[in-house]
């Protein structure tokens, strides 16, 4: 992999060293002969086209104006894996919450395009959560989102069955949901750029102390997605929706609707990681049920 990432930057590396990564990929501080400073994220069994969709996804939530993202530099490929490069970002402690909210809402008010369907310059698959990849939605389909949201869910009931992380009774109780979304979301949402994976860990504070916006799983679709996912792994605190709300309205019933929302991204984290994800799913659809 060194090799592979010398010759894209075309300069010798000083060092290539491990950091602290997310849950899925190994990640390295690149320091090059020239000075310069890089992240790189990586994972054995990897294919260039995964980081390939995570670069054009980065540039597409950078390019609405409302957060900061790493600049995706290449997509290296050593022969047994693939990797992406940014530029690295020196970090800070602490969240800048109102910072966050304005800056979330900005993105969110950005044309998200049709619903589901990935950042131009993805290829021709389905969002990605690491090596799992969802159903592709095909642009001009006409889905509504809600309906993209069920058939998501369907999808992912079954894989989670396959594996082991979805009781008979759940799945079918998850697949009766499903199908029964576009009749529980009245109406939608404009179509936003989504960031897609928005847990706490995904939101980086800068040594300035902004926050960046980092690992997306990038598509348009209803502005809500993000905003439950922040409140899946703890709440953001009251000034963060003060600050969302200055910039763009926080819909009406966002709070009844939240859990909702969070069940696919339980189901994707059952899928990859078994526990008790798929009982969190169940429950958090069980209002709905």
């Amino acid at each position: 992999m060194r090799a592979a990432v010398e010759d894209a930057l075309d300069e010798p590396l000083v060092s290539l060293d491990p950091v602290v990564g997310g849950d899925i990929n190994r990640a390295f501080r690149i320091e090059t002969e020239a000075g310069s400073t890089y992240f790189l994220k990586t994972r054995p069994g990897s294919d260039r086209t995964e980081f390939e969709d995570e670069a054009a996804g980065l540039a597409w939530l950078a390019e609405s104006g409302g957060l900061p993202c790493p600049r995706p530099i290449c997509v290296v490929e050593d022969g047994g894996s693939a990797g992406l490069v940014l530029d690295w970002i020196d970090s800070g402690t602490g969240t800048d919450w109102s910072a966050l909210g304005r800056g979330l809402a900005a993105l969110h008010l950005a044309d998200g395009g049709e619903p589901g369907v990935r950042p131009p310059g993805s290829d021709s698959g389905g969002v990605r959560f690491g090596a799992l990849r969802l159903p592709p939605v095909a642009p001009g389909s006409g889905s509504s989102f809600p309906e993209v949201y069920g058939d998501r869910v369907a999808f992912l009931v079954g894989e989670a069955r396959d594996r082991g992380a979805l009781d008979r009774a759940a799945g079918d109780r998850l697949l009766g949901l499903a199908g029964r979304i576009p009749d529980l979301v009245a109406g939608c949402q404009p179509t936003s750029r989504l960031h897609g994976d928005l847990w706490s860990g995904n939101v980086l504070t800068g040594a300035d102390g902004r926050p960046w916006l980092i690992d997306p799983a990038a598509y348009g679709g209803d502005c809500e997605i993000d905003l439950a996912m922040l409140e899946l792994f703890g709440s953001p605190p009251e000034i963060f929706y003060r600050s969302y709300g200055e910039v763009k309205p926080l819909p009406d019933g966002l709070a009844e609707r939240c859990p909702l929302w969070q069940v696919q991204p339980l189901l994707v984290h059952a899928v990859l990681f078994g526990g008790g994800y798929g009982s969190a799913a169940d429950r958090a659809a069980s209002a709905f049920i």
